[in-house]
Formats: C-alpha cells, sequence, structure tokens
C-alpha cells in the first residue's frame, strides 16, 4: 500500500494521559530534584563555620558560597533555552549528575579551594535542577490543571528552609558518623537522594519524540553573559568586605556593565537562537512577570535573611532551634500554595494571588520590622505564617502566568529566567540588606548604650567584681569607661559570653538594626504590589505543553494565550502521537471533552 493510503486508513493514536498516581510518581522525581537544590542553600550556611574552621580556612568561606551562586546563576538560563532545542530528560539527568558529583567531591575536600571548585561545580547542576523541573510540568500538564500540582513544589521550598538549618547543625556539631567527620555528611547526603531522584526520572518519565528543529548554540551570548555576571555577583558577595566605592569593586561595576552591554548586542544578533530571546520582553506579561520577581526575590530573599540572624543573636538560638522556630512559615507556605493551586484549578483565574500574596508579605514584614528583644514567640509564629502565606500564593502564580502567556517553544527559558530574574533579586537583596545590617548595627548599639547607661542595672554590672573579673565582661566594661573599644561583631559569639546587663544594648541595637532592614523590605514589596497589579490575567490553555509542540510540528499549533503572540490556532479534535510513541501528558479531562465531542469519536483515556 503506498505510504499515503496507510496513512489515510490507519487510526490516529490518541494521546493516553497518565492518571493522578502517574503524575505523582513523576512528580516524586521532579521534587527530589528540587529538594536537593533548595536544602543545600541553607544546610552549608549552617555548617560553614565549622567547615571553615576544621578545613583552616575561615577567611575564605565567602568564595565557596560566592562559587556555587556564580554556577547556579549562569546556568540556569543555559538550561531553559538548550532544554527547547533538545529536550528536557537529558538535561535534567545531567544536572542531577553533576551536583551529585560535586557533593560527593565536596565531602571529600582537603581545603576550602577544592571545597569552592567543587561547589562550582555543585552549583552547574542545581541551576537546572529547579527550572527544568517545573518547565517538565508544564510539559505533562495544562495550565489550569498545573497549578494544582505547583504547590508540591512549593512545600519542597519550604520545608528544605526548616529542614537546612536543623540538618546543618546536627551534621555541624557531630565529631563522626559512620567514621566521617560530621560536616562532611552536609554533601554526602546529596548522594543518595541524588542518585534515587536520577533512576525514578530515568525510569519513568517519558517524553515524546519531537520533530527535531535545527538552532545554533548562542555562544556569544553565553560568554556575554558569564562576563556581565561574574563580577556583579562577586561584588555583591563581597563588597561589605571591599567597601562599595573600593578599587576592586569599582572595577566589577565596570566590568558588569560592559558585560551586559556585550550579553545585549549579541541576543538582539542571535534573534530567536538567543538565551534570553529579546522578543520575549515585548510580550507584557513576561515584562512584568520579570520585574515582580526581580523585586520579589529582593524582599523574600533579602529580608529573611536577616531572620535567623536576629533569632541567633538576639534571641540567643541555635540554628538548630531557629529552623525549627520558622516552622510556622512553612506551614505559611504550603497553606497559599494550596489555597492558590486548588482555587486556579477550579476558576481558572490566578492574577488574584500574587496581589494579595505581595500585600500579605508587605503586612508580615512590617509585622516583623517590631521585633525586640522581648518580642513573645506567638507574634513571631504569626508574622511567619503571614509572610509565608503570602508567599506560598504568590511565587508559582508568577510562574504560571509566565508560561501561559509565552509561546510553547519557548516555555522552558521563560521558566528558567522568571527563577533567573528571582535568584538575580535574591542575590542583590542579600548583599544590600545585610550591608544595611552591619552598617547600621555599629550605631544602633552605642546609641544603646547611651541610653541604657544611667540606669542602676548597668550600673550595678559596671561595679560589681565578679562581672569584671570575667575576660569578655571586662572588654566591654573598658570600652564603655572609654579605654578601650567594643568587640567587633564579624564574630558575635562572645555576646552569649556576657553578664546579660552589658549584653542588653548589643541585643537592643542588633534588634533596631533588623527592624530597619525589614522595614525597608515592606517599602520593596510595596513596589510588587504596583507590579502584580499592571499583570495581565490571559485564559489559561487547555493544552499541556508536549501536546502544543506536537501540534506544531504537525504542522498546527495551540491558541495563543499572549494577543501579542502571533501562533495560528489549531483544529479540533485530539492531537495525534508522532511515530506511534504513546504520550505521557495531562490535562486528561480536557482531552476527554475533546473526543468524545468530535464526530464519531471513541477514546480509551484512563480514568482518574
Amino acid at each position: 500500500m503506498p505510504a499515503d493510503a496507510a496513512t489515510a486508513t490507519a487510526p490516529p493514536t490518541t494521546f493516553h494521559a497518565p492518571t493522578h498516581r502517574e503524575i505523582r510518581t513523576i512528580l516524586g522525581g521532579l521534587m527530589l530534584g528540587m529538594f536537593l537544590a533548595a536544602l543545600d542553600q541553607t544546610i552549608v550556611a549552617t555548617s560553614i563555620r565549622t567547615i571553615g574552621d576544621d578545613l583552616h580556612g575561615l577567611s575564605l568561606q565567602a568564595w565557596v558560597t560566592t562559587a556555587y551562586l556564580l554556577t547556579a546563576t549562569i546556568s540556569t538560563p543555559l538550561y531553559g533555552k538548550l532544554s527547547d532545542i533538545y529536550g528536557r530528560k537529558p538535561f535534567y539527568l545531567l544536572a542531577i549528575g553533576l551536583f551529585v558529583t560535586g557533593s560527593l567531591l565536596s565531602g571529600t575536600a582537603g581545603s576550602m579551594y577544592e571545597l569552592a571548585m567543587f561547589r562550582g561545580l555543585q552549583g552547574l547542576g542545581a541551576g537546572g535542577l529547579m527550572a527544568l523541573a517545573i518547565t517538565i510540568l508544564g510539559d505533562l500538564v495544562a495550565p489550569r490543571e498545573r497549578a494544582r500540582y505547583q504547590g508540591y513544589f512549593l512545600a519542597v521550598f519550604g520545608t528544605s528552609s526548616v529542614l537546612g538549618p536543623v540538618i546543618g547543625g546536627f551534621f555541624a556539631g557531630a565529631d563522626e558518623i559512620l567514621g566521617i567527620t560530621g560536616w562532611r555528611w552536609v554533601f554526602l547526603v546529596n548522594v543518595p537522594i541524588g542518585v534515587l531522584a536520577f533512576v525514578v526520572i530515568w525510569r519513568v518519565l517519558h517524553l515524546p519524540p519531537l520533530q527535531r528543529v535545527e538552532h545554533r548554540i548562542d555562544w556569544p551570548g553565553a560568554l556575554a553573559l558569564v562576563v556581565a555576571l561574574v563580577p556583579l555577583l562577586v561584588v555583591a558577595e563581597q563588597g561589605r568586605e571591599w567597601g562599595w566605592s573600593s578599587t576592586r569593586s569599582i572595577g566589577c561595576y565596570v566590568t558588569g556593565a560592559v558585560g551586559l552591554l556585550l550579553f545585549w548586542l549579541a541576543e538582539r544578533r542571535a534573534r530567536q537562537d538567543a538565551i534570553l530571546p529579546l522578543y520575549l520582553f515585548r510580550n507584557r506579561t513576561f515584562g512584568v512577570g520579570a520585574a515582580a520577581n526581580v523585586v520579589i526575590g529582593l524582599g523574600m530573599f533579602g529580608g529573611l535573611a536577616t531572620l535567623p540572624l536576629y533569632l541567633q543573636i538576639v534571641r540567643g538560638q541555635t540554628p538548630t532551634e531557629a529552623g525549627l522556630t520558622l516552622i510556622p512559615f512553612t506551614v505559611g507556605i504550603m497553606s497559599g500554595s494550596v489555597i492558590a493551586g486548588q482555587t486556579t484549578a477550579r476558576t481558572g483565574r490566578y492574577k488574584v494571588f500574587p496581589v494579595i500574596g505581595t500585600m500579605l508579605m508587605v503586612v508580615g514584614a512590617l509585622l516583623f520590622s517590631r521585633l525586640a528583644v522581648e518580642t513573645p514567640f506567638w507574634q513571631i509564629f504569626a508574622a511567619s505564617v503571614v509572610f509565608g502565606l503570602g508567599l506560598g500564593l504568590t511565587m508559582q502564580p508568577l510562574v504560571l502566568a509566565v508560561q501561559n502567556a509565552v509561546a510553547i517553544r519557548d516555555m522552558g527559558v521563560a521558566t528558567s529566567s522568571s527563577l533567573f530574574f528571582r535568584q538575580m533579586g535574591g542575590t542583590l537583596g542579600t548583599a544590600v540588606f545585610l550591608s544595611i545590617l552591619f552598617s547600621t548595627v555599629g550605631g544602633n548599639i552605642r546609641d544603646a548604650f547611651a541610653r541604657l547607661l544611667p540606669t542602676p542595672e548597668l550600673q550595678a554590672a559596671l561595679t560589681d567584681r565578679a562581672v569584671l573579673s570575667n575576660p569578655a565582661n571586662a572588654a566591654v566594661a573598658d570600652a564603655i569607661q572609654g579605654s578601650g573599644s567594643l568587640p567587633s561583631l564579624d564574630d558575635s559569639s562572645f555576646i552569649g559570653s556576657l553578664d546579660p546587663r552589658l549584653a542588653q544594648p548589643f541585643l537592643e541595637g542588633f534588634a533596631q538594626s533588623v527592624d530597619l532592614v525589614l522595614l525597608i523590605a515592606a517599602c520593596i514589596m510595596v513596589v510588587g504590589v504596583v507590579l502584580t497589579i499592571l499583570l495581565p490575567e490571559l485564559p489559561l490553555r487547555t493544552v499541556s505543553g508536549i501536546e502544543g509542540r506536537l501540534a506544531e510540528s504537525e504542522g498546527t499549533s495551540p491558541p495563543a494565550a499572549d494577543p501579542d503572540v502571533e501562533t495560528p490556532r489549531t483544529a479540533g479534535g485530539p492531537v495525534t502521537a508522532i511515530g506511534g510513541v504513546t504520550a505521557t501528558v495531562a490535562d486528561a479531562d480536557a482531552a476527554r471533552r475533546e473526543a468524545a465531542a468530535a464526530p464519531g469519536a471513541h477514546t480509551d483515556l484512563p480514568e482518574r
């Protein structure tokens, strides 16, 4: 039979959408990968001092963090673009492999220089773990159903923010575990989790082959992005130590600005092959979403970076106790994500959630800005729930809006770009807010001493021989009496050894600086409220990413969600698989309705 005749007589193969259980199995593998990346950001922070002491390089600890941050941030948009061209699964497996290899090597590091290099390898994997997980979900599930499942990802984010300090503190405090130095398990614990994630994704994630489209890789844009981001991220991490107006800092500013100009020129020349296509910014949803993600990253990561410091320095908690204190924060995140996901799935409306969410984040930051030395813990818990609830209502709907608004072929680069802008905002916010914190805390402590010096309590401490005989107290007493200077806050552990009456001005001064930072964060989040109000709300697509790309490869395409995106509308009826491959795609309800509505059509889609 001629090929054309065979094609005409063969019945089309409809998609067999996975059941809810099958989707959860795939999500399990994706969430394991996300958990690795999210946990690593907090578990290392609580143990880095122990690591630096053991490797005799405490002064180099900032470079260990910077190396990871650099490679993770730079690789995020690369994963998105390359996965749009060559497919998601290979690059997600590559990201897991790089992260696990970097973790294993980090656990065997013999110096801080080696650890910084191996952490950079970890970051190369981390850049794809979160971005590709969200993108793969977009491939499998149509936007309206997607909102229901994205709450799982935020649950992973919130859980890791609590477990990280707890696990990191446990490992850092253990001399040996199974014959291996305790802090090395901070990295080695990633290995079995990563291997499990690799196996799960390898076995259960089956995406259909798509028509190969030839693209040239935007190497000039990638190189220019490195030139732009490396100096800017380095100065963000090191600027407080160098001085923001020092020669090295100015050199970083100039180099970064030149790199940004080169990146813009390279992306303009590359057009559709660009790592970050400039035409995406003509899409109002993408442009507003990018700005909103930067602002939310500023307020969220920058503001929250000071809370653990407040709990550990002002309230005297251990890193483990501080992590447990922030459990209500995770409760708020999970509640907000469930509310937003379930309601969006039922109604198809999503804009209201980031608007309300950013408002709640403003309220939460204002509540945090009233923290004092003796603030009741129930008030801290209440503020944590409010801020976490706002975060849960905001983060995933913003990503969903961007995914829904861009052309399906650009979903990978659009998703990774959203996370890239959020990460950049968080990096900038952390640097700026910690700089504000430590530049104001000295003056606030001196003001607190001036205010409390006439009080009977402090006067009694200064005349108590038992207090003055303690070397830790003597240094502060000498500074108060003008014969010395106050101890440096680069190592704040001395505060816990002071007499409570002498420690009180330090605690009040630090609390006032934390309040200032969180008040600024609240003001920044007001800008986020305005941006989310400006965010367009478009009808959610009823096809998944795979369905849309297969339709495009057959010469049709689904309706464009954004009126600015000119995409031919697809013909009705079920989409057929290519080469007889049964695809793993979702939105079974929509597919079943479409198949049932076609004249004489039947469907064998499984019931959920």
